[in-house]
């Protein structure tokens, strides 16, 4: 009993009916590139599961491994730059 209250205490807090808000939005479109890098990898991991990985093959790995990491770099700054420019001075 206490988890359905607490589940409507929840979803009655929530006004929005369960459409992202305007921060939400945001933070997904700050985090696409690192989400489109990571679809972009397991593609790449998925081609190769069945076979034995060429060059190409592994090249390709490579590439999205590396584009993942720059991706996650960017947004680790980003988030770096954010909480600098916004603490109290």
């Amino acid at each position: 009993m206490k988890h359905s209250m607490a589940l409507r205490a929840v979803t009655a807090a929530d006004p929005g009916d369960g459409e992202p808000s305007t921060a939400d939005l945001g933070a997904i479109e700050r985090e696409m590139p690192l989400i489109l890098a990571e679809v972009e990898l397991l593609d790449a991991q998925i081609t190769t599961l069945d076979r034995t990985p060429t060059e190409l093959d592994a090249r390709r790995l490579r590439r999205a491994r590396r584009k993942v990491l720059a991706a996650r770099r960017a947004l680790a700054n980003h988030a770096a730059g954010m909480t600098l420019s916004g603490g109290a001075a």
